[in-house]
């Protein structure tokens, strides 16, 4: 099988796709064939979908979860016109509360409150668990086995992340938010993906899946409010 047309049943693929899907996903669509299309093939065929896409309205993007075909950014005022609903809306604590778990993970929920210096509502906690952005990832070895959270994969990929270190500086976001300036000065040293989570003088018990490379132990803290929109919507 030629590469041009492995690049296209992959752009296909991506088109009708409603997740993002990885390079071994993607050699799946051709463990059937006669002719093998190994890893390096597929590579080579997204590389190439990239650079047809350039001068497009539309853009193949890595993100956490593996590759999907988006909307630009700069299109998406226009393309937003398609839609009724308007985006969702969320307050300044639940907003902080997911950039302390975003900089900070994991920790527990006591944690959270004291570095915001007031009480987390269990409804945030369940709205970011709801949405997929948080989870549990283990427990505080302490009396009472606190659960720690974390952010997800899921999270990475809504915000257009492919890795936590594609986190913006705590400098470069704290002029474009509305969280709380003193809040950055307890985030000073926030946790990048290739550090040991459990590296900081504290005792933690973790899930088997919190281990698991397939998943992520963080995401992101309001980046963009403009969202990419994937393709299709």
């Amino acid at each position: 099988m030629n590469q041009e047309k492995v690049k296209y049943i992959i752009e296909a693929a991506l088109m009708v796709s409603d997740k993002p899907l990885s390079v071994a996903q993607l050699a799946a669509l051709f463990e059937k064939d006669v002719e093998q299309v190994d890893h390096t093939v597929i590579r080579g065929a997204l590389e190439a979908l990239q650079e047809d896409c350039k001068n497009r309205g539309i853009e193949l993007k890595e993100v956490a979860s593996g590759y999907r075909i988006q909307v630009q950014s700069r299109y998406a005022e226009w393309v937003n016109r398609l839609f009724d609903e308007r985006p969702p809306r969320y307050s300044r604590a639940l907003l902080e509360t997911l950039a302390i778990i975003a900089y900070r993970q994991p920790l527990t929920r006591a944690e959270i409150e004291d570095i915001r210096g007031v009480s987390v509502s269990s409804t945030i906690i369940k709205t970011l668990q709801e949405r997929e952005w948080i989870r549990v990832v283990g427990h505080r070895d302490v009396p009472g086995k606190p659960e720690l959270l974390a952010t997800t994969r899921e999270f990475l990929d809504y915000f257009n992340l492919k890795k936590l270190s594609d986190l913006p500086s705590l400098a470069e976001i704290k002029e474009l938010t509305q969280i709380n300036p003193d809040l950055f000065d307890a985030l000073e040293n926030p946790r990048t993906e290739d550090e040991d989570i459990s590296n900081d003088g504290k005792q933690y018990t973790f899930d088997t899946i919190a281990n698991d490379p397939e998943s992520s132990a963080g995401d992101t803290a309001i980046p963009n409010n403009d969202k990419v929109i994937p393709f299709p919507p």
